[in-house]
């Protein structure tokens, strides 16, 4: 498999840095993604990173450092909901949305750009689906 451009990681790696900075929206992160044909991105709690998946078939890995907060044992799909509803209002940050969501009992999420769907999920496969506008 072919290694993605170096302009395709770098807009990865500032999609990242930015969303931690709180400089970047969502809606300025997937329009920035989708200019460097990501189709679907894997943000797992656990491994703080973000697995970017290219309509190419490439993938490509960023560490996403956040602050140490355990997921719940059990999973909360209010509560995700509730974050989800928090972050589209702009109400906190990308970091207070991973807090409250780890705390709803999430590990990791996956947005998919085209379907402009994200599924949250939680430690047992329990599974929450967002939808997003285009």
């Amino acid at each position: 498999m072919n290694m993605i451009s170096e302009d395709a990681a770098a807009k990865m790696e500032t999609c990242v840095q930015g969303s931690l900075s709180g400089t970047m929206s969502f809606p300025e992160v997937l329009g920035l993604l989708r200019s460097v044909g990501v189709e679907r991105y894997h943000a797992d709690y656990s491994r703080e990173e973000i697995t970017y998946y290219l309509k190419n078939g490439q993938s490509h890995v960023v560490k996403s450092p956040h602050p140490t907060h355990e997921s719940a044992q059990e999973f909360s799909a209010d509560g995700v909901a509730a974050a989800v509803g928090r972050s589209q209002r702009g109400e906190h940050s990308y970091l207070d949305f991973v807090r409250d969501t780890m705390k709803a009992g999430c590990v990791g999420y996956f947005v998919q750009l085209d379907g402009c769907r994200v599924q949250y999920f939680g430690r047992k496969g329990e599974i929450h689906t967002e939808t997003f506008p285009v």
